[in-house]
């Protein structure tokens, strides 16, 4: 039997935790299944009450509303990419290649289905970070919510990253903004291939969307780190990924 997951993810996202209650995984799995098949702005509590065939206080009791669950399903994203990567590179001394790997599995993991997280279809919820992430936090309550520690986990992957690229380049003037660059361009290229093509050299009509992103993400943070000579898309004849 595999082993769950569970992540640790602020206490503020959440009136209590849905990952402690059988009707609170039924609250995330079906929330993902229904954000995917019709949108954050047409979804609502009172359609996923009659989907779980619950109560709309009973999701209340978990969520403020469902802007509080989009962060929260954003958050458990971010910590379970940063969970794989961490588990990848934990015993890589070589930065060079840690950070390829970071890159690979930045968008590997978003095309793949955890049996460890039943309640979480990885393979969907990444299609809601693509589409709806920026609704997250492109508010006006962005500065509150800050504060609050909301994107504490999107702002840990980056550092993660971000350390990477200190130890490959310390005079790199720019490791944060490089960091959080390619968090975005791993969701946004995505995007602009399937719905503004003439925003990305990706091709989603070529059918390997993954591997373009990849090689995009590579050629990009190594071209700028000044070591070119590592952006194919293997490292000493082994692939990036383990």
């Amino acid at each position: 039997m595999a082993v769950a997951i569970k992540m640790k993810l602020n206490e503020k996202l959440y009136l209590r935790d849905p990952q402690e209650t059988k009707l609170g995984r039924n609250i995330i799995q079906h929330s993902i299944l229904m954000i995917d098949e019709m949108g954050f702005e047409d979804f609502t509590f009172k359609k996923l009450a009659e989907r779980i065939e619950s109560t709309e206080a009973s999701i209340y009791r978990y969520f403020e509303n469902k802007h509080r669950l989009l962060l929260f399903l954003l958050s458990w994203y971010w910590e379970w990419v940063k969970y794989c990567i961490e588990l990848r590179i934990l015993n890589v001394e070589d930065p060079i290649r840690r950070l390829k790997i970071a890159l690979v599995t930045l968008v590997e993991a978003a095309h793949r289905d955890d049996p460890n997280t039943e309640h979480v279809n990885e393979a969907v919820l990444h299609r809601i970070v693509i589409s709806e992430s920026a609704k997250g936090y492109y508010t006006k309550q962005v500065d509150v919510e800050n504060q609050q520690g909301l994107f504490l986990t999107y702002k840990s992957l980056s550092k993660t990253i971000q350390a990477i690229i200190e130890e490959i380049n310390p005079q790199f003037p720019y490791p944060r903004a490089l960091a959080s660059t390619l968090l975005e361009m791993a969701k946004s290229h995505v995007f602009f291939s399937e719905h503004l093509p003439a925003l990305t050299d990706i091709s989603f009509k070529a059918g390997n969307s993954e591997e373009q992103v990849q090689k995009l993400l590579i050629h990009f943070a190594f071209g700028l780190l000044g070591i070119s000579q590592f952006t194919e898309q293997k490292v000493n004849g082994q692939p990036a990924a383990v």
